[in-house]
């Protein structure tokens, strides 16, 4: 039986349990009625519903594996017809499901759902179709899903807006508004007078996703700037796009306002660095985020982590190169760690100081201040010596032990997701085709 909704966000925010036990991108079930009118039905990617005298108005709809679960839990609490879709956004996991909802509408003989978005996401859509092979690789990358197949068909708005749009739907009045952050069309919908506020993925229960390695650029000092707008509004109730409901006007504002400050703060201790010249290398080691922000219960970096949103804002404002002059224009990798091999008395040199690095991290008697960096290094190594002689078995399986463990001792989706993805590529050549 699905768990309390708002009993466990209750728990979560006090930090009685934790979001590494209740994943906020995780399909939970359920429903929880928030206020009169309003629904959230937790799952990979939330949903929102508002009923109202001509049908309802959902905020969002599901990811496809999932659209039908989410439908059933919904006609428990409501027999309304669709009126009105918005996306929060045009990520998959929240716009697939509208299809069930048409079909009911087709055989119900109701008028069909209209779907409202903001103006980019018909050009987001364009792109995955342009790039659905490398988007089904970093997915099967990024969360374990072997057989996940990147969608070629899309369900495009049919109304969309540029900046704000009011919507009235059977007699409740809604206001839209375009914000960038993890994405640059991302919509904000604001019921005032029940102050529901739904904000998509710009809060989800976790160091926000505005840096992850694999996807396209993010946005994290519009984003600051968009939750500041958000808390302005003064909601009372926040429905995320992925984690749990936060109720109360302080509990919102308190939320909103710590991921604007540790937004801003990545943001800032970066530029400063930048200006003074710094390479990447030296701003990752030195930009770190407060200690009281990156401890709140809903800011833990089980999703995304502040280190890759350096990476970010690096990208953002200074594009791609590193600062080493020898990453500018570097020579294969193969080649250089066959060198580098060479220098050390050959790819078994490099994998066995790897295992020896990785058996210091093991030892529970180790300085923990070296056991992230020695983890760290025995990735590089285990990946030079595989790099140098893919082939052979001995390094296939220093590589795979690395990789698993740094899987391990990853707090994030994403750094497990690649290195777990390392560990089961280890008994392939580097460049095999892996779909």
């Amino acid at each position: 039986m699905p768990p309390d909704v708002l009993d466990l966000a209750d728990r979560l925010w006090r930090g009685e349990i934790s979001t590494e036990r209740h994943h906020p991108v995780a399909h939970l079930g359920g429903l929880a009625e928030i206020t009169e009118g309003v629904a959230f039905v937790p799952s990979f990617a939330n949903v929102t519903a508002f009923d109202t005298e001509d049908g309802l108005l959902l905020v969002d709809t599901g990811s496809a594996p999932l659209a039908q679960a989410v439908h059933a839990e919904l006609r428990q609490w409501t027999s309304s017809r669709l009126n009105t879709a918005v996306y929060s956004h045009g990520h998959i996991d929240h716009v697939f499901g509208v299809p069930v909802w048409e079909e009911e509408s087709a055989t119900q003989g109701w008028a069909a759902p209209v779907v409202v978005g903001h103006e980019a996401i018909g050009a987001r859509f364009d792109r995955y179709i342009l790039t659905a092979g490398y988007n089904q690789v970093v997915n099967r990358r990024q969360f374990g899903f072997a057989d996940l197949v990147w969608p070629t068909e899309y369900r495009y708005p049919d109304r969309t807006y540029r900046d704000h749009l009011e919507l009235s739907v059977g007699g409740v009045d809604f206001r839209l508004a375009h914000e960038k952050g993890e994405t640059d069309d991302h919509t904000v919908t604001w019921q005032v007078e029940r102050r529901v506020l739904c904000c998509g993925d710009l809060f989800i229960w976790a160091s926000p996703n505005a840096g992850n390695p694999q996807k396209v650029q993010r946005y994290p000092r519009e984003w600051a700037a968009a939750l500041r707008r958000m808390v302005g509004l003064g909601p009372e109730y926040l429905l995320p796009g992925h984690g749990l409901p936060v109720v109360g006007a302080a509990r919102v504002s308190q939320a909103l306002t710590d991921t604007a400050e540790l937004l801003d703060a990545l943001v800032d201790q970066t530029l400063e660095l930048m200006n003074a010249g710094a390479r990447l290398d030296e701003v990752l080691q030195h930009v770190r985020p407060p200690e009281d922000l990156a401890s709140r219960p809903y800011l833990r970096p089980v999703y995304d982590e502040p280190e890759f949103i350096v990476r970010n804002v690096w990208r953002l404002y200074g594009g791609w190169w590193d600062g080493n002059p020898a990453s500018l224009q570097p020579a294969p990798e193969r080649r250089l760690a066959a060198e580098l091999a060479d220098l050390a008395g050959g790819p078994g040199a490099l994998a066995d100081r790897a295992l020896e690095l990785l058996a210091a991290a093991d030892d529970h008697s180790a300085d923990p201040g070296q056991v992230e960096p020695g983890l760290r290094l025995a990735g590089h190594l285990a990946e030079l010596a595989w790099l140098a002689a893919p082939d052979d078995a001995g390094i296939q399986a220093a590589r795979q032990r690395v990789y698993t463990a740094r899987a391990e001792r990853s707090t994030s989706t994403m750094a497990r997701g690649v290195f777990h993805w390392a560990a089961r590529e280890s008994t392939e050549p580097p460049g095999a085709t892996r779909g």
